[in-house]
């Protein structure tokens, strides 16, 4: 069994679904349950993953990590698609990632509320435009994967929840909010957020 380390609703959401959708078990912990995280991981970031007594850490090492240990349609084993599934997942966790990420940034280090407005419009405005880069890429098939969902439109779903705690406007394509719904069905999506609900109830 896993171990994921995890904060609610953070990106390591994605790693919880995947490790569903491989058949895997897990055992979730809450970071903020955790007295001394940073001995765990130094940079203080989720997921880490424990395999074993192994410790992992970063989302995209971890994503392949499993993805590697477990064979899936999620990640080909040779090919083209092998390619395309790793450059999907780098796009997802090195451009939107870090495009959502300033949206925290701005809401706690910004105290002008004007400025802090303008920097919110100026961020929502690169994350729309990095959804249009994902539209098109669906121009012709359901996710990003092909007719499957793949690792990375777990996480683009993920990262796409995380804009409504904030005063933007985020716009997505038909092809993409498609998209994005369908993973969010998912029954290893509902599982997670249902894991995450209990640990934070009990």
């Amino acid at each position: 069994m896993y171990t994921l380390y995890y904060f609610p609703g953070a990106c390591s959401l994605a790693t919880q679904v995947v490790i569903h959708e491989l058949g895997q078990s897990v055992d979730i912990i809450d970071k903020q349950q955790v007295s001394d995280f940073s001995a765990i991981n130094p940079a203080g970031m989720v997921p880490v993953l424990v395999d074993n007594g192994k410790t992992l850490l970063e989302g995209a090492a971890v994503m392949l990590y499993l993805l590697n240990k477990h064979q899936s349609s999620m990640l080909p084993a040779t090919g083209r698609g092998r390619e395309q599934a790793i450059q999907n997942i780098m796009f997802a966790n090195a451009t939107m990632h870090p495009a959502y990420s300033r949206l925290f940034f701005i809401a706690q280090n910004i105290a002008d509320e004007k400025a802090k407005q303008s920097s919110f419009d100026t961020a929502a405005q690169a994350i729309t435009r990095l959804w249009q880069v994902v539209e098109q890429q669906l121009v012709g098939q359901d996710f990003l994967g092909g007719d499957q969902p793949s690792a990375a439109d777990i996480m683009l779903t993920v990262y796409s929840r995380w804009g409504a705690s904030f005063p933007v406007d985020i716009s997505m394509g038909n092809n993409t909010i498609k998209m994005l719904d369908a993973v969010l069905e998912m029954p290893s999506f509902q599982r997670a957020l249902s894991a995450e609900q209990r640990q934070s109830a009990a």
